[in-house]
């Protein structure tokens, strides 16, 4: 029996039908039957056995999956390889069968953190990708390591220039900014009284931003004030 089937007879076992109800939902893109139904705890725990397999790679490599959650348990497994280089080299391979918000979202490797210098040059190609989710999960990166200290304009002049009419991309551009806001307020804000983005993130980003708890009841006003 393959890693892939023993994956599926575990995914159905776990099933809860309430919950798949609850995941068509959250993510609309997808047709009734692409989700199972397995709540995240269950779905992290059985990543967790799957990369002590010595076949794991099989599933890896075995793309694109039928189903939601064996996109999540991707996700999940590529989040904990601790080696760069294969991180990298799966999350490449990974990146163009990505569909959905919620696994682009869950893909988030650790070992990322500890090659900012790389992750620069990665990000900016993922950006200019033209896939969907290749280009959010890219200022996801962004948003994830390049905030901070870590903070350089060319970085958000990069999130601001994208022109791009997908929804998922422009709420993380307006995710982005938000938490950039939170982060680096005075170097951030000037994109916003400028209005260097389109009227839908510009919005959606003070919006966001309004939300909070880390930017100031006075920002706040002062952000409302700029609604276009």
């Amino acid at each position: 029996m393959s890693i892939s089937s023993d994956i599926i007879s575990e995914l159905f076992r776990l099933r809860d039908e309430k919950y798949a109800d609850f995941q068509r939902k959250l993510t609309p893109t997808h047709e009734g039957e692409h989700f199972i139904g397995v709540r995240t705890p269950e779905l992290k725990r059985l990543a967790k056995e799957l990369r002590k397999r010595s076949d794991t790679d099989e599933f890896l490599s075995t793309l694109p999956h039928r189903y939601f959650e064996e996109d999540q348990l991707h996700s999940f497994i590529i989040s904990e390889e601790k080696d760069f280089g294969r991180c990298i080299a799966l999350t490449e391979a990974f990146l163009p069968y990505i569909d959905n918000w919620a696994t682009c979202d869950q893909l988030s490797p650790k070992v990322f953190a500890k090659h900012r210098d790389e992750m620069e040059t990665y990000a900016g190609r993922w950006i200019s990708s033209g896939h969907t989710y290749t280009v959010r999960f890219g200022i996801a990166v962004l948003m994830r390591y390049f905030l901070g200290e870590y903070f350089r304009t060319e970085y958000a002049d990069r999130v601001a220039d994208i022109a791009s009419e997908e929804y998922y991309i422009n709420m993380m551009r307006a995710w982005y900014f938000a938490t950039a806001l939170a982060k680096n307020y005075e170097e951030v804000l000037p994109y916003i009284e400028q209005k260097r983005l389109d009227r839908w993130t510009h919005n959606k980003t003070i919006q966001k931003a309004a939300e909070s708890f880390r930017i100031t009841d006075e920002q706040k006003q002062y952000l409302r004030s700029l609604r276009v």
